[in-house]
């Protein structure tokens, strides 16, 4: 959208905070980049100019914004809706994988050379693999200035800075303040436990919490989830140790209380939960198009700004699919809760109930078949997943192509249409996934007057593309299911 100079020009104007993340104002007489809902006056259209990315607007000189903080906008919410390579490498640059792998790991996750990756961002986004990294280093440094009490050394490792001068240089010449400025400017801290961090997650009005904090709390493994207190907690397995997360609702932002074992997976604890709560989507889109179906308008008008609850671990989600065919969500979570006792790893929980992590594929690998109260088909469906999983066969993760990913589950034993679909809408993030032969989407389908029987329920949903895994949100709302309500 940035190169299309007049609407960028209206949107700033209106100060539309809906493309916040999606492009960037650069003031070419102030030096100075904004989000597009900035809450100063205007500039004249003259002098701006506009940047698909906030490190293609301080590769050409920029700084942030005091006001408006653009650093901390939504992310673009193409890289949610896309499996291109563009889209697939934002994912895992998200995911810090330039930081601790560099480039080289970053273009053999995506299986293409360095010099094409390099080529293709700088093509679509102003700047390359480095400065797209250097920028979210920026964010997360400034995260830790602001909300915590760590000394400025260790802040500037934690972010993934190779040297404390190239910390400050980065802070200096991103925020035009020195990382002692920053922190004065800040509110004080908040105290607790030790290595927590609080902070506000940003998203694009609307949002509906109900269903995206129903559904997680509903389907909570005992042990790795809970609801506590107002807030969804889980246990997240990350690069460097583990963490504890809280994540409240709020009508402007996402409380987040992290709780961490090494501050270096901040950015990465930060991406998942925003990936888990689907919170770079753009609902405005998303309920525009589904309000063209004359009987989804009135669900969409209900409730607008439904998100698709996803997953801060794809291999994990994987295996509950699994133990979830078939039978009763209450059921899943017993089979989920027996694997978590006998091969998740203890953590320690000083907040709340939390007793473990979800065990990974590898811990899973040495499953003896019958400790599975399952029934034999299934055991040789997850001993099969879980050792395409370790031997690497199977990858599902931020840089999966979609549509490869659905055609080697496909050839794994006993995953149909169901299965395959549910792991894409909510571990691989595809907006487009659809489960038709959902008896849920089936019944409401029928009380909505919509066809109900597989082939035809598809043929409709056509006009849904591609936000079919939204309209499967606003379906499932109409059954009175725990995972459609707020827990109390």
């Amino acid at each position: 959208m940035y190169t299309d100079t007049e609407r960028c020009v209206r949107a700033v104007q209106a100060k539309d905070s809906r493309f916040d993340g999606v492009f960037f104002t650069a003031v070419v007489t102030t030096r100075i980049y904004c989000r597009p809902g900035c809450p100063a006056v205007p500039p004249r259209p003259r002098n701006m100019v506009f940047y698909p990315s906030a490190a293609a607007c301080q590769q050409a000189g920029f700084r942030a914004c005091k006001r408006c903080r653009p650093d901390s906008t939504p992310g673009s919410p193409e890289w949610n809706q896309r499996a291109d390579l563009t889209a697939r490498a934002m994912r895992l640059i998200g995911d810090g994988v330039v930081d601790r792998e560099g480039v080289p790991g970053l273009a053999r996750r995506l299986r293409y050379s360095e010099r094409q990756v390099e080529r293709q961002l700088r093509a679509e986004l102003g700047a390359g693999p480095l400065a797209l990294a250097r920028a979210q280093r920026a964010q997360t440094a400034r995260l830790l200035i602001e909300t915590t009490g760590l000394a400025m050394a260790d802040i500037a490792f934690a972010a993934g800075f190779a040297s404390v001068r190239s910390f400050n240089d980065t802070v200096r010449e991103v925020f035009a303040l020195s990382p002692s400025e920053l922190r004065d400017r800040a509110p004080r801290a908040r105290t607790g436990a030790p290595g927590a961090i609080t902070l506000r997650l940003p998203f694009r009005t609307p949002l509906n919490p109900d269903n995206v904090f129903g559904h997680l709390a509903a389907t909570a493994v005992p042990g790795v989830e809970e609801w506590r207190d107002g807030a969804y907690r889980r246990t997240l397995r990350l690069p460097y140790g583990y963490g504890i997360v809280a994540l409240t609702p709020g009508p402007e932002h996402i409380g987040c209380r992290l709780i961490l074992t090494d501050q270096r997976d901040l950015t990465v604890a930060i991406s998942r939960c925003r990936r888990l709560l689907d919170l770079d989507a753009d609902p405005v889109a998303v309920d525009d198009q589904l309000r063209a179906d004359p009987l989804l308008a009135p669900l969409v008008d209900k409730a607008p700004g439904r998100r698709v609850p996803r997953t801060v671990d794809e291999a994990e989600f994987a295996v509950r699919a699994v133990l979830g065919q078939q039978v009763s969500t209450a059921a899943a979570r017993t089979h989920a809760a027996r694997l978590v006792r006998a091969h998740g790893d203890p953590v320690e929980d000083p907040e709340g109930g939390l007793t473990h992590l979800f065990p990974t594929p590898d811990a899973l690998a040495s499953l003896d078949p019958e400790s599975l109260a399952l029934p034999g088909t299934r055991r040789t469906t997850l001993l099969t997943l879980v050792r395409e999983l370790t031997d690497g066969g199977l990858t599902l993760g931020p840089e999966s192509d979609w549509d490869e990913a659905r055609a080697a589950l496909a050839a794994l034993p006993g995953f149909g249409p169901w299965t395959i679909e549910a792991i894409a809408m909510r571990a691989l993030g595809d907006p487009d996934a659809f489960l038709p032969t959902d008896l849920g989407m089936r019944r409401a389908a029928r009380q909505l007057g919509l066809p109900h029987t597989p082939a035809a329920l598809t043929a409709r949903a056509a006009a849904w593309r591609p936000w079919r895994a939204y309209a499967t949100q606003y379906l499932w709302a109409t059954d009175d299911h725990p995972i459609n309500f707020l827990p109390a």
